[in-house]
């Protein structure tokens, strides 16, 4: 199992913003979790707002925590919402139950960290996460929507 390094942290970021400049989204904060939960880069676009680079760390800490994407944390608020209001509470407010967090794995599935997007609608963090983990030539788990 490799590592997640910082430049290919970096190379993920600047795909997220080359998807996100394709789209035209508003600013967007980018946050890079290793496997770990450290967090290895936090990047923000000019005007992205005051606590986007909060709610990108906590979508991709709650992907890694739960082990699934931000989406399905938030499917399962829909179906359980005393688990995920009681996880949340455990997790002392690092877990953001909307999409935009997406675990990245390498070429063997394996897990090497997360990726959590901020600053546009959620579907739109989410897709510009998946685009730039693709980009990079790594995997995960998400899938896009419609």
């Amino acid at each position: 199992m490799e590592n997640l390094t910082m430049i290919k942290a970096l190379e993920i970021t600047t795909k997220v913003f080359d998807a996100a400049q394709e789209r035209k989204t508003q600013p967007l904060t980018v946050a890079i979790l290793d496997r770990g939960g450290a967090l290895i880069s936090l990047q923000r676009q000019d005007g992205s707002s005051m606590m986007r680079p909060e709610i990108a760390i906590a979508k991709a800490w709650g992907a890694l925590a739960l082990g699934c994407s931000s989406r399905k944390i938030a499917d399962d608020a829909q179906h359980r919402p005393c688990f995920i209001s009681s996880v949340s509470t455990l997790a002392q407010g690092n877990l953001v139950p909307v999409p935009g967090g997406v675990l990245i794995r390498d070429a063997e599935s394996e897990l090497l960290g997360a990726v959590g997007v901020s600053g546009d609608i959620s579907d739109t963090d989410e897709a510009v996460a998946i685009a730039g983990i693709v980009a990079s030539s790594l995997k995960t788990d998400a899938t896009l929507e419609g």
